[in-house]
């Protein structure tokens, strides 16, 4: 198996975590310049009622406090899903050098589906690589929401 899909699935077992807790499963890994795994998160919008809770953002705080800088730039996120316009906007500030995720978001997503911010001409523009794992990240997400809509209020 390939290191991008080795990473990802620990961002599945992240979004497993993640809908065991009640929360949209989305889960994030990241990755020094060694691949070393320096940090890994999960949603937590809803347990820490905190609007910003998302995957990407716990594990770019989490890495940035690991390596003692902001400054991501020899770093790899691997997020289950495309990154919403504030996770994107994580990415470039963080200025990490890749993102690797792995389904879509046709309702949120600003790498390609609603918009791609990182050709909105930011100071910072990550190699982007999508579909790693894609049917397992969605089918994560699908069974999720199937479930919440069968559930009894």
């Amino acid at each position: 198996m390939l290191f991008d899909e080795e990473m990802m699935l620990l961002a599945i077992e992240e979004a497993k975590k993640a809908a065991s807790e009640g929360e949209v499963p989305v889960g994030a890994v990241i990755t020094d310049r060694n691949g070393t795994v320096i940090a890994k998160a999960h949603n937590t919008r809803e347990t820490e009622n905190k609007p910003t809770g998302h995957a990407e953002i716990n594990a770019i705080e989490t890495a940035a406090k690991a390596i003692g800088s902001r400054r991501l730039s020899e770093c790899t996120l691997y997020v289950t899903l495309e990154p919403c316009p504030m996770c994107a906007g994580a990415v470039i500030n963080a200025g990490l050098k890749r993102l690797v995720y792995g389904a879509f978001d046709e309702k949120g997503g600003a790498c390609s589906s609603r918009i791609n911010l990182f050709e909105c001409g930011f100071s910072h523009t990550p190699l982007v690589r999508s579909r790693v794992l894609e049917r397992e990240c969605s089918d994560i997400l699908t069974h999720f929401f199937r479930t919440l809509r069968s559930s009894p209020p």
